[in-house]
Protein backbone atom coordinates (compact mmCIF):
# COMPACT_ATOMS: atom_id res chain seq x y z
CA UNK A 1 0.00 0.00 0.00
CA UNK A 2 2.82 2.16 1.04
CA UNK A 3 4.46 1.77 -2.32
CA UNK A 4 1.67 2.94 -4.34
CA UNK A 5 3.35 5.93 -6.30
CA UNK A 6 0.58 8.82 -4.91
CA UNK A 7 0.83 8.05 -1.59
CA UNK A 8 5.01 8.16 -1.34
CA UNK A 9 4.63 11.61 -3.42
CA UNK A 10 2.18 12.97 -0.79
CA UNK A 11 4.12 11.85 2.14
CA UNK A 12 7.66 12.38 0.59
CA UNK A 13 5.89 15.93 -0.44
CA UNK A 14 4.52 16.83 2.83
CA UNK A 15 7.31 16.28 4.57
CA UNK A 16 9.41 18.41 2.54
CA UNK A 17 7.35 21.05 2.72
CA UNK A 18 6.74 21.06 6.33
CA UNK A 19 10.71 21.00 6.96
CA UNK A 20 10.73 23.78 4.52
CA UNK A 21 8.35 25.63 6.51
CA UNK A 22 10.26 25.08 9.49
CA UNK A 23 13.16 26.06 8.17
CA UNK A 24 11.16 29.90 7.39
CA UNK A 25 9.86 29.96 10.82
CA UNK A 26 13.18 30.05 12.07
CA UNK A 27 14.54 32.43 9.94
CA UNK A 28 10.74 34.75 10.25
CA UNK A 29 11.66 34.21 14.30
CA UNK A 30 14.55 36.62 14.29
CA UNK A 31 12.64 39.10 11.53
CA UNK A 32 9.67 39.40 13.80
CA UNK A 33 12.29 40.08 16.47
CA UNK A 34 14.34 42.51 15.12
CA UNK A 35 12.34 44.22 12.13
CA UNK A 36 12.37 47.75 12.41
CA UNK A 37 11.70 49.34 8.79
CA UNK A 38 13.01 52.67 10.22
CA UNK A 39 16.19 51.71 10.75
CA UNK A 40 19.04 51.62 8.20
CA UNK A 41 21.45 49.28 10.28
CA UNK A 42 23.30 46.59 8.98
CA UNK A 43 20.94 43.93 10.90
CA UNK A 44 17.86 45.32 9.38
CA UNK A 45 19.42 45.09 5.58
CA UNK A 46 20.25 41.53 6.89
CA UNK A 47 16.41 41.05 7.74
CA UNK A 48 14.98 42.85 4.36
CA UNK A 49 17.32 40.40 2.06
CA UNK A 50 16.25 37.46 4.41
CA UNK A 51 12.43 38.44 3.82
CA UNK A 52 12.93 37.75 -0.01
CA UNK A 53 14.24 33.95 0.70
CA UNK A 54 11.13 33.04 3.57
CA UNK A 55 9.08 34.42 0.67
CA UNK A 56 10.73 32.16 -2.04
CA UNK A 57 10.73 29.17 0.43
CA UNK A 58 7.31 29.47 1.81
CA UNK A 59 5.59 29.98 -1.67
CA UNK A 60 7.10 26.87 -3.23
CA UNK A 61 6.53 25.29 -0.11
CA UNK A 62 2.35 26.44 0.37
CA UNK A 63 2.74 26.09 -3.37
CA UNK A 64 3.08 21.93 -3.54
CA UNK A 65 0.36 21.99 -0.58
CA UNK A 66 -2.51 23.60 -2.62
CA UNK A 67 -1.51 21.41 -5.53
CA UNK A 68 -1.50 18.02 -3.19
CA UNK A 69 -5.20 18.73 -2.60
CA UNK A 70 -5.94 17.75 -6.11
CA UNK A 71 -3.27 14.62 -5.93
CA UNK A 72 -4.71 13.51 -2.11
CA UNK A 73 -8.35 13.20 -4.18
CA UNK A 74 -6.89 11.57 -7.34
CA UNK A 75 -5.07 9.35 -5.02
CA UNK A 76 -7.78 8.44 -2.76
CA UNK A 77 -9.87 7.68 -6.39
CA UNK A 78 -6.86 5.76 -7.35
CA UNK A 79 -6.39 3.13 -4.77
CA UNK A 80 -9.98 2.34 -3.70
CA UNK A 81 -10.11 -1.23 -5.73
CA UNK A 82 -7.76 -2.53 -3.47
CA UNK A 83 -10.77 -2.50 -0.54
CA UNK A 84 -13.55 -5.16 -0.58
CA UNK A 85 -16.60 -2.60 -0.20
CA UNK A 86 -15.12 0.32 -1.95
CA UNK A 87 -16.52 1.81 -5.11
CA UNK A 88 -14.72 5.31 -5.28
CA UNK A 89 -12.97 7.39 -2.90
CA UNK A 90 -15.43 7.70 0.26
CA UNK A 91 -14.60 3.64 0.39
CA UNK A 92 -10.96 4.61 0.58
CA UNK A 93 -11.83 7.30 3.42
CA UNK A 94 -14.36 4.82 5.24
CA UNK A 95 -11.66 2.22 5.51
CA UNK A 96 -9.55 4.33 8.52
CA UNK A 97 -12.07 7.15 9.22
CA UNK A 98 -8.73 9.28 9.63
CA UNK A 99 -8.92 10.02 6.57
CA UNK A 100 -11.97 12.46 6.95
CA UNK A 101 -10.00 14.63 9.35
CA UNK A 102 -7.05 14.48 7.16
CA UNK A 103 -9.42 15.96 4.35
CA UNK A 104 -10.82 18.28 6.27
CA UNK A 105 -7.36 19.50 7.45
CA UNK A 106 -6.06 19.71 4.10
CA UNK A 107 -9.06 21.73 3.08
CA UNK A 108 -8.64 24.30 5.76
CA UNK A 109 -4.94 24.25 5.23
CA UNK A 110 -5.01 25.28 1.81
CA UNK A 111 -7.23 28.06 1.93
CA UNK A 112 -4.75 29.48 4.87
CA UNK A 113 -1.70 28.69 2.16
CA UNK A 114 -3.63 30.45 -1.01
CA UNK A 115 -4.56 33.59 1.86
CA UNK A 116 -1.54 34.05 3.36
CA UNK A 117 0.30 33.78 -0.01
CA UNK A 118 -2.23 36.33 -1.02
CA UNK A 119 -1.11 38.97 1.54
CA UNK A 120 1.96 38.02 0.98
CA UNK A 121 1.59 39.28 -2.39
CA UNK A 122 0.51 42.60 -1.55
CA UNK A 123 3.17 43.44 1.18
CA UNK A 124 5.89 42.46 -1.87
CA UNK A 125 4.88 45.41 -3.46
CA UNK A 126 4.70 48.31 -0.76
CA UNK A 127 7.87 50.13 -0.25
CA UNK A 128 7.59 49.76 3.10
CA UNK A 129 6.48 45.96 3.61
CA UNK A 130 3.60 47.18 6.32
CA UNK A 131 2.41 43.28 6.74
CA UNK A 132 5.79 41.73 7.50
CA UNK A 133 4.94 41.31 11.31
CA UNK A 134 1.32 40.05 10.77
CA UNK A 135 2.12 37.65 7.99
CA UNK A 136 5.08 36.41 9.39
CA UNK A 137 3.08 35.72 12.87
CA UNK A 138 0.62 33.85 10.84
CA UNK A 139 3.67 31.88 9.00
CA UNK A 140 4.06 30.82 13.19
CA UNK A 141 0.34 29.68 13.02
CA UNK A 142 0.19 27.84 9.45
CA UNK A 143 3.29 26.03 10.01
CA UNK A 144 1.78 23.62 12.80
CA UNK A 145 -1.61 23.27 10.70
CA UNK A 146 0.85 21.96 8.26
CA UNK A 147 2.51 19.75 10.54
CA UNK A 148 -1.14 18.31 12.15
CA UNK A 149 -2.26 17.93 8.42
CA UNK A 150 1.07 15.91 8.00
CA UNK A 151 0.24 13.84 10.58
CA UNK A 152 -3.23 12.80 9.59
CA UNK A 153 -2.59 12.23 6.47
CA UNK A 154 0.37 9.87 7.43
CA UNK A 155 -1.55 8.00 9.90
CA UNK A 156 -4.25 7.63 7.49
CA UNK A 157 -2.80 5.90 4.87
CA UNK A 158 -0.31 3.60 7.26
CA UNK A 159 -3.08 3.12 8.66
CA UNK A 160 -4.96 1.42 5.62
CA UNK A 161 -5.40 -2.37 5.70
CA UNK A 162 -6.28 -4.07 2.19
CA UNK A 163 -8.51 -6.80 4.21
CA UNK A 164 -10.72 -3.96 5.54
CA UNK A 165 -14.21 -4.57 4.87
CA UNK A 166 -14.92 -0.94 3.71
CA UNK A 167 -18.65 0.91 3.33
CA UNK A 168 -18.65 3.09 0.25
CA UNK A 169 -21.17 6.01 -0.73
CA UNK A 170 -24.52 3.97 -1.07
CA UNK A 171 -24.75 4.22 2.85
CA UNK A 172 -23.07 7.22 3.63
CA UNK A 173 -24.72 9.41 1.44
CA UNK A 174 -27.94 7.90 1.48
CA UNK A 175 -31.17 9.99 2.40
CA UNK A 176 -32.41 7.89 5.07
CA UNK A 177 -28.95 7.59 7.18
CA UNK A 178 -28.14 9.31 9.72
CA UNK A 179 -25.30 12.33 10.28
CA UNK A 180 -24.33 15.18 8.41
CA UNK A 181 -23.89 13.40 4.87
CA UNK A 182 -27.41 11.12 5.41
CA UNK A 183 -29.02 15.19 6.45
CA UNK A 184 -27.58 16.39 3.17
CA UNK A 185 -28.57 13.79 1.20
CA UNK A 186 -32.08 14.11 2.54
CA UNK A 187 -32.18 17.97 1.54
CA UNK A 188 -35.83 18.55 -0.46
CA UNK A 189 -34.21 19.13 -3.95
CA UNK A 190 -36.87 21.77 -4.93
CA UNK A 191 -35.88 24.17 -1.97
CA UNK A 192 -32.51 23.59 -2.37
CA UNK A 193 -32.34 24.56 -5.48
CA UNK A 194 -34.10 27.95 -4.96
CA UNK A 195 -31.42 28.21 -2.53
CA UNK A 196 -28.34 27.18 -4.43
CA UNK A 197 -29.87 29.66 -7.64
CA UNK A 198 -30.47 32.29 -5.37
CA UNK A 199 -27.36 32.54 -3.48
CA UNK A 200 -25.47 32.36 -6.74
CA UNK A 201 -27.59 35.09 -7.94
CA UNK A 202 -26.87 37.17 -5.42
CA UNK A 203 -23.26 36.55 -5.16
CA UNK A 204 -22.96 37.70 -9.20
CA UNK A 205 -24.74 40.46 -8.76
CA UNK A 206 -22.43 41.54 -6.05
CA UNK A 207 -19.27 40.97 -7.77
CA UNK A 208 -20.79 42.78 -10.65
CA UNK A 209 -21.47 46.61 -8.47
CA UNK A 210 -18.10 45.32 -6.97
CA UNK A 211 -16.42 45.60 -10.66
CA UNK A 212 -18.60 48.55 -11.82
CA UNK A 213 -18.38 50.59 -8.44
CA UNK A 214 -15.59 51.48 -6.27
CA UNK A 215 -17.84 51.48 -2.89
CA UNK A 216 -16.05 49.21 -0.75
CA UNK A 217 -19.97 47.81 0.78
CA UNK A 218 -19.86 45.39 -2.61
CA UNK A 219 -16.50 44.07 -2.32
CA UNK A 220 -16.91 43.44 1.53
CA UNK A 221 -20.31 41.92 1.10
CA UNK A 222 -18.51 39.66 -1.67
CA UNK A 223 -16.19 38.59 0.26
CA UNK A 224 -19.21 37.52 3.23
CA UNK A 225 -21.04 35.68 0.81
CA UNK A 226 -18.19 34.00 -0.96
CA UNK A 227 -18.02 31.10 2.27
CA UNK A 228 -21.41 31.42 2.40
CA UNK A 229 -21.88 30.24 -0.86
CA UNK A 230 -19.61 27.75 -1.06
CA UNK A 231 -20.85 25.66 1.87
CA UNK A 232 -24.72 25.96 0.48
CA UNK A 233 -22.71 25.07 -2.74
CA UNK A 234 -21.35 21.74 -0.64
CA UNK A 235 -24.73 20.86 0.50
CA UNK A 236 -26.30 21.11 -3.19
CA UNK A 237 -23.54 18.71 -4.85
CA UNK A 238 -24.58 16.22 -2.29
CA UNK A 239 -28.61 17.38 -2.57
CA UNK A 240 -29.41 17.11 -6.05
CA UNK A 241 -26.37 18.31 -8.29
CA UNK A 242 -25.04 14.69 -7.95
CA UNK A 243 -28.38 13.49 -9.34
CA UNK A 244 -28.19 15.17 -12.70
CA UNK A 245 -24.24 14.34 -12.99
CA UNK A 246 -24.76 10.55 -12.40
CA UNK A 247 -28.52 10.57 -14.03
CA UNK A 248 -29.85 8.61 -10.83
CA UNK A 249 -32.10 9.45 -8.11
CA UNK A 250 -30.66 7.96 -5.52
CA UNK A 251 -26.91 8.68 -5.75
CA UNK A 252 -25.92 11.16 -3.87
CA UNK A 253 -21.85 10.64 -3.71
CA UNK A 254 -19.72 13.77 -4.12
CA UNK A 255 -16.63 11.78 -4.98
CA UNK A 256 -17.65 9.74 -8.04
CA UNK A 257 -17.79 12.50 -10.15
CA UNK A 258 -14.27 12.68 -10.30
CA UNK A 259 -13.70 8.57 -11.92
CA UNK A 260 -13.45 8.74 -15.71
CA UNK A 261 -16.65 7.07 -16.20
CA UNK A 262 -18.23 10.49 -15.65
CA UNK A 263 -15.56 12.50 -17.40
CA UNK A 264 -13.49 13.65 -14.60
CA UNK A 265 -16.25 16.19 -14.26
CA UNK A 266 -15.53 16.88 -10.27
CA UNK A 267 -12.46 18.51 -10.67
CA UNK A 268 -13.73 21.20 -12.71
CA UNK A 269 -16.71 21.29 -10.79
CA UNK A 270 -14.63 21.66 -7.37
CA UNK A 271 -11.77 23.51 -8.86
CA UNK A 272 -14.12 26.71 -9.89
CA UNK A 273 -16.06 26.11 -6.67
CA UNK A 274 -12.94 26.19 -4.69
CA UNK A 275 -11.34 29.26 -6.95
CA UNK A 276 -14.67 31.82 -6.86
CA UNK A 277 -14.46 31.31 -2.94
CA UNK A 278 -10.68 31.81 -2.24
CA UNK A 279 -10.43 35.07 -5.01
CA UNK A 280 -13.68 36.41 -3.64
CA UNK A 281 -12.66 35.77 0.18
CA UNK A 282 -9.19 37.37 -0.90
CA UNK A 283 -11.18 40.35 -2.05
CA UNK A 284 -13.46 40.83 0.69
CA UNK A 285 -10.33 40.38 3.21
CA UNK A 286 -8.00 43.34 1.47
CA UNK A 287 -10.59 45.81 2.00
CA UNK A 288 -9.22 46.93 5.15
CA UNK A 289 -5.71 47.03 4.36
CA UNK A 290 -6.57 50.00 2.08
CA UNK A 291 -6.40 52.53 5.46
CA UNK A 292 -2.31 51.98 4.97
CA UNK A 293 -1.54 54.21 2.29
CA UNK A 294 1.25 52.28 0.85
CA UNK A 295 -0.95 49.73 -0.24
CA UNK A 296 -4.23 51.17 -1.17
CA UNK A 297 -2.69 51.45 -5.24
CA UNK A 298 -2.24 47.55 -5.05
CA UNK A 299 -5.39 46.63 -3.16
CA UNK A 300 -7.07 48.26 -5.76
CA UNK A 301 -5.01 46.81 -8.74
CA UNK A 302 -5.21 43.77 -7.13
CA UNK A 303 -8.96 43.68 -6.26
CA UNK A 304 -9.93 43.59 -9.53
CA UNK A 305 -7.96 40.95 -10.66
CA UNK A 306 -9.50 39.05 -7.73
CA UNK A 307 -12.85 39.92 -8.64
CA UNK A 308 -12.35 38.39 -12.50
CA UNK A 309 -10.57 35.57 -11.54
CA UNK A 310 -13.60 34.77 -8.88
CA UNK A 311 -16.20 35.64 -11.76
CA UNK A 312 -14.58 33.09 -14.47
CA UNK A 313 -14.30 30.30 -11.73
CA UNK A 314 -17.54 30.78 -10.61
CA UNK A 315 -18.91 30.75 -14.09
CA UNK A 316 -16.90 27.23 -14.30
CA UNK A 317 -18.68 25.92 -11.45
CA UNK A 318 -21.76 26.97 -12.48
CA UNK A 319 -21.73 25.71 -16.11
CA UNK A 320 -20.27 22.25 -14.65
CA UNK A 321 -22.79 21.92 -11.90
CA UNK A 322 -26.15 23.00 -14.10
CA UNK A 323 -25.00 21.58 -17.64
CA UNK A 324 -26.23 18.04 -16.97
CA UNK A 325 -29.99 19.68 -15.94
CA UNK A 326 -30.29 22.17 -18.96
CA UNK A 327 -28.99 19.30 -21.28
CA UNK A 328 -29.46 16.41 -19.54
CA UNK A 329 -32.38 13.87 -19.82
CA UNK A 330 -33.10 12.81 -16.53
CA UNK A 331 -35.40 15.08 -14.44
CA UNK A 332 -35.32 15.11 -10.98
CA UNK A 333 -38.43 16.81 -9.94
CA UNK A 334 -40.80 14.11 -10.98
CA UNK A 335 -39.55 11.85 -8.17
Amino acid sequence: MILHGGILALLAGSGIVFLMMLYACALALRILARWDFRSSSDVQLALERRTYLVSTIVHYALGFEIISLVLFVHTLDDIHPLFVGAMCATGALNANPVGWSALTVKLVAVFAAALWLGANHLDQRAEDSPLVRPKYGALLLLTPLLGVSLYLQGSYFLGLQPEIITSCCGSLFGSGEAGVAGELAGLPPEPTMKVFYGSLLAWFGCVGLALKSRLGLWRYLVGLLSPALFFISLASVVSFISLYIYQLPTHHCPFDMFQGHYRFIGYPLYLGLFGGTLFGLLTGLAQPLKRRASLRGEVERSERRWLWLALVCMLMFLTTASWQMLFGQFTLLGY
